[in-house]
């Protein structure tokens, strides 16, 4: 059987100015995942649009496409072609399960939720002449799952093609977030077992890594034995983790013992009624001082996560926040723009209270304001956006976080994570277009050991772990 498989690229990927190095930084694995439950005689190609051109002028029997809010109209468009050929057309993802009605309109079947239970069993009923035109996800677990397909990747268009993913989902539930929608109907947060976690691991190639979870530490004793049996590979990684994580006893150590170089952190806001007023309350009462501190202590770099446009918040935020952030030595921030997505609980009280703006789902990339704000205006909101990376990427800036960090490595080391992460966006693009990107890891991964002073542990593993599956 000839299946196609597409991730189709999301709206602020495709600038007709320069490419963010971010949407080349590591391939996604779901529908790498869903591969290892086809034939291994069936024909498969997976494209991910982020980084290649769609071959439109085939003629697969299967197409699976994969929906994000911001690339939605560009699957439809996607779909509803192959469909006009006579391919059977599946779509799945956030915006399908969120959404499920407009999906369907562009689609044969759609899937709702995971596909690990959903995918095996409409692959029988798609064999056997009568595939459902709806499939909703009932059981949560990553025991026995096939292995990734990882030979469909083409890694040479990535900068750390080496992306894992050991859990779903989050044990938090933040208002903001897809995470409920997605999941309902089953649990929202569970891992693999320790044994399948490093086995994947192993199979990779080179050192760097890049944990694609949510929340890498979201289960304390899952990931306490996951990095115990990691220590000693001599890997070089990076993953997200919260606040709360990170002030944890112990796992943090384990962590930057296993590899760990570089953290996302979901700070949103330093105003504790807006961690509130979203659900965030793992952020409540907790030092995002001490939690920066100690991982800059650790030798661990910050990628530091921001919101802006919450109902507290009014025209001083921007400032405020960007101050922040550079004083503290963050190495890199993400500024977003609250987005109310369809299927959250903010997206539900935005709704209630007639704030929505508009359901052009392309502007819904946390770079629009597609709401009536509390104390800002959408237009002064988006100003205070773009300024906010303005401010924080000047070079004077940079040099003045610095200022945080004890040691020349470590000073040295911030100005080249934080200049290359977005000073130099020409060569990046540069390095896209030509397909040569990969050959920048040396220098990420030489950036992210300190220049040789964070070399990760290696050593012969001896791993003997049996974790059973957490929730």
């Amino acid at each position: 059987m000839k299946v196609k498989m597409i991730l189709p690229a999301l709206t602020e990927a495709k600038s007709p100015f320069f490419r963010p190095i971010k949407y080349s930084l590591f391939p996604p694995l779901g529908l790498a995942t869903l591969a290892g439950y086809l034939d291994v005689d069936d024909e498969i190609d997976l494209q991910d649009e982020h980084v290649e051109v769609l071959n439109l002028n085939d003629e697969p029997e299967l197409v699976i496409i994969q929906v994000y809010i911001t690339s939605a109209y560009r699957a439809y468009q996607i779909a509803d072609h192959y469909r006009a050929k006579g391919a059977y057309v599946i779509l799945g993802g956030l915006h399908v399960t969120s959404l499920p009605d407009e999906a369907a309109q562009h689609a044969d079947s759609i899937f709702l939720g995971p596909g690990e239970d959903t995918f095996p069993a409409f692959l029988q009923d798609f064999r056997e002449g009568r595939p459902a035109k709806r499939y909703e996800s009932k059981i949560r677990t990553l025991i026995g799952l096939p292995p990734i397909r990882r030979d469909l990747i083409k890694r040479h268009l990535y900068l750390v093609p080496n992306s894992i993913v050991v859990s779903r989902g989050c044990p938090h539930s933040c208002d903001f977030c897809y995470k409920e929608a997605f999941f309902q109907g089953g649990k929202g947060f569970y891992t693999q077992t320790v044994d399948d976690a490093l086995a994947e691991i192993e199979r990779l190639p080179g050192r760097h890594l890049y944990f694609l979870d949510d929340h890498l530490f979201g289960n304390a004793h899952f990931a306490g034995e996951l990095f115990e049996g990691m220590r000693g590979m001599g890997r070089l990684w990076q993953a997200a983790g919260t606040v709360q994580s990170i002030l944890k006893p112990r796992l943090l150590e384990k962590a930057v013992e296993a590899g760990l170089r570089s953290l996302f952190v979901g700070f949103e806001t330093l105003n504790p009624d807006s961690l509130l007023e979203q659900n965030k309350e793992q952020n409540l009462n907790r030092d995002y001082t001490a939690a920066i501190r100690r991982l800059h202590n650790l030798g661990v770099m910050v990628n530091g996560s921001f919101v802006f446009g919450m109902d507290a918040d009014d025209e001083s935020v921007f400032d405020r926040t960007v101050e922040w952030a550079i004083s503290q030595g963050i190495e890199t921030a993400t500024f977003h723009i609250l987005t109310p997505y369809p299927g959250t609980a903010l997206y539900e009280r935005m709704a209630a209270q007639n704030r929505l703006l508009h359901s052009n789902w392309d502007l819904y990339d946390t770079r629009h304001v597609v709401y009536r704000p509390a104390k800002i205006s959408p237009e002064a909101l988006e100003a205070g956006y773009w300024r906010a990376y303005q401010e924080f990427y000047r070079w004077s800036a940079i040099f003045k976080g610095t200022a945080a960090k004890d040691t020349l490595t470590g000073k040295m080391r911030h100005i080249a994570y934080a200049g290359g992460w977005k000073k130099f966006e020409p060569m990046w693009d540069a390095m896209i277009r030509l397909k040569r990107v990969a050959r920048m890891r040396p220098v990420l991964e030489g950036v992210l050991t300190g220049f040789g002073q964070h070399r990760p542990i290696q050593k012969r593993l001896d791993f003997t772990h049996q974790a059973p599956e957490k929730a």
